[in-house]
């Protein structure tokens, strides 16, 4: 069996089981809950953002200093 039909029965298998096994719930979700998740996922979306910043500008670093020295070289070998 390839993966991709082992994914698809895992996935059906366990799509009815929680549909047939399923409880109904009447539950109260307080607004402050809410707003803990949403700062939750507000903080992990910062985060990421702020290390893909900072990584961003390293890469860019290291390539302003890549062209740096090919520069020198090119006009070392001129002038010799």
């Amino acid at each position: 069996m390839n993966k991709s039909l082992k994914v698809f029965q895992f996935l059906y298998f366990f799509g009815w089981f929680f549909v047939l096994l399923g409880n109904t719930s009447f539950a109260y979700i307080d607004p402050s809950a809410v707003t803990y998740v949403i700062q939750a996922v507000a903080g992990v979306a910062i985060a990421i953002g702020a290390a893909c910043t900072v990584y961003r500008h390293k890469i860019m670093k290291f390539i302003r200093n890549q062209k740096k020295k090919r520069a020198r070289k090119k006009n070392q070998s001129k002038e010799d």
